[in-house]
């Protein structure tokens, strides 16, 4: 028997017989679902004498057939009436599974997410992303028509999405363009390190998602439940459909806080909080105010991460603070880092390295943190040793600053746009799909090898506006993004590490090293994080001005 478990209370599988009905009984199943209509194959044996072997057993048994391909919208209430009715866990089957897996999916619209409802399908082998809009529409056949269509259709209104919009509009102006988010705020992340370290305020990394939008695109204000790209359109909650003739994908990426157990029930108090949310950067400040003595954590988890300098930056400005009050001396901080070295261009490292031992910071690599017990100031790690196995690390802590695991949001991970680890597939340099011409992504969502930063997205953004005008045939040339990141890593109070580096880790400075030498502490660089990169965003990055981000033509 090949059974695949799509919930704790219902498993699939191909066909059964009476003789192997002793081993369902033995892995703990009370009750069968049939659906598959007797006689469709020779081999088959009928639901009859199936059911009869299953009472001798103590097993329930229904009959709930359907042709191959035939599920219809009725099936699905059908099948969720009887997992509503009978003792589980329950066992379907069919020829393959598929209209057993099929039945549940539809019976789950409305009640399970649909990235999820698709991504338990995937993992037992079945594909439902055909039904995305039935799922989406409640589980009932919708009307084949879009709500809405438009030349470009962006998801996502963060950094990536605003600063392509502004580009295509600044080249072409009359361009029908859509941007699709949920979203009510629009926030300068790279600010909330400053936050956290007591430099900015919260308020002035926010601002509403309708004043930074261009006004000459329609914000379609949902969220996205799938993607149909090879219908050209995408499906709103709610089964609204959109229609495009070029998508952009940038939704950003998904903080796991759930991937780490009990910290979503102490965030924010008992000594626990992170930069990488907008209402706990404060806390951090004062957690960071607070602590006269005693034990200071910082995390970060396995890469892809958004801004992998953010966690050592908060610890740095953290212990210039208690440098400062004289303290320093009575803090011990560890740095718990799931990867293998400090920072991944190695060029940068002598120079924070020179921070680490002045505040005598403990490093700690191949420490992933697993769980945390916040009233009882604990953190479980699982540290990986040289030889590859693993063992637990419990350490105590008075303030820990915590960085979720991360990864792309649930409805990308399920779609066809996805690679194998769940990013958006593009071309590196274009930034086009790999299998979709008419898809193109950017920002933290891809798979691209380079740096989510923001300033990732800001150079990004122009190349994908050039490529995608190209398409339309409306403009010439093509343009190539060559993987450039940058990461002030805020190592004190006044003084920076510009980190500024392309695809394979090399250097990318922008300016000359008399000026600002990014492999070493500088004040000049301090003064551009601080003062000239927040109005560079808002003013530059949000509005199409593409000062120092002009695509590289290659074509």
């Amino acid at each position: 028997m090949d059974i695949k478990s799509l919930t704790p209370n219902l498993s699939v599988s191909p066909q059964i017989l009476a003789s192997e009905l002793q081993a369902v009984a033995d892995a703990g199943f009370k009750a069968l679902i049939c659906n598959r209509p007797d006689g469709e194959g020779a081999d088959q044996p009928s639901f009859d004498e199936i059911a009869q072997a299953a009472a001798r057993l103590g097993l329930q048994a229904r009959y709930l057939p359907a042709e191959t391909g035939k599920v219809r919208d009725e099936d699905g209430k059908a099948f969720g009436a009887l997992l509503h009715t009978l003792p589980g866990p329950v066992l379907a089957y069919c020829r393959t599974g598929m209209r057993s897996t099929t039945m549940w999916a539809l019976s789950q619209a409305g009640v399970t997410p649909l990235p999820q409802i698709l991504e338990a399908s995937r993992k037992a082998g079945f594909d439902m992303q055909p039904l995305v809009q039935r799922i989406a529409n409640g589980g009932v056949t919708p009307a084949d028509q879009a709500d809405a269509s438009h030349q470009v259709v962006i998801v996502g209104g963060g950094a990536a999405g605003i600063a392509v919009a502004s580009s295509l509009l600044a080249r072409s102006p009359q361009l029908d363009i859509a941007i699709i988010d949920p979203a009510d705020a629009h926030f300068y992340q790279p600010g909330w390190t400053m936050v956290g370290g007591g430099i900015f305020q919260a308020s002035s990394t926010a601002r509403t998602m309708a004043s930074v939008i261009p006004t000459d695109v329609r914000w379609i204000k949902a969220a996205v439940a799938a993607f149909e790209p090879d219908k050209n359109q995408i499906i709103l909650e709610g089964c609204r459909v959109v229609k495009y003739q070029q998508l952009v994908v940038c939704p950003g990426l998904k903080l796991d806080w759930n991937g780490i157990e009990g910290l979503t029930e102490t965030l924010g108090r008992n000594g626990v909080t992170s930069n990488y949310r907008y209402d706990l950067a404060p806390y951090t400040w004062q957690l960071v105010q607070q602590l006269k003595k005693g034990k200071a954590l910082f995390t970060q988890p396995p890469m892809p991460i958004k801004c992998a300098g953010a966690p050592q930056k908060a610890m740095y400005l953290s212990a210039d603070h208690w440098t400062r009050q004289g303290v320093i001396s009575h803090i011990d901080i560890d740095f718990c880092n799931a990867g293998a070295v400090l920072f991944g261009v190695a060029d940068y490292v002598p120079a924070l390295m020179e921070y680490v031992k002045k505040y005598g910071i403990d490093l700690n690599f191949g420490e992933t943190l697993v769980s945390i017990d916040g009233p009882a100031h604990q953190a479980t790690f699982m540290k990986t040793l040289a030889d590859g196995t693993k063992e637990k690390v419990v350490r105590d802590f008075d303030m820990i600053h915590v960085v979720p695991p991360q990864k792309a949001p649930d409805f990308v991970r399920v779609s066809p746009l996805a690679d194998a680890a769940g990013w958006v597939d593009v071309d590196p340099a274009t930034l086009r799909h790999k299998n979709f011409a008419n898809v193109y992504g950017l920002g933290d969502v891809t798979n691209t090898p380079n740096a989510k930063t923001a300033a990732a997205a800001r150079k990004q953004a122009p190349v994908v506006a050039q490529n995608l005008l190209t398409a339309l045939g409306s403009h010439t040339g093509q343009a190539a993004y060559d993987g450039y990141g940058s990461c002030p890593l805020t190592v004190e109070r006044g003084k920076i590490v510009l980190a500024e580096f392309t695809y394979g880790g090399k250097l990318a400075p922008s300016f000359p090293a008399w000026l600002i030498d990014g492999t070493r502490p500088s004040t000049l660089a301090w003064y551009l994080k601080e003062r000239i990169l927040p109005p560079i965003y808002w003013e530059a990055m949000l509005k199409g001005r593409e000062w120092m981000a002009e695509p590289n033509m290659v074509g």
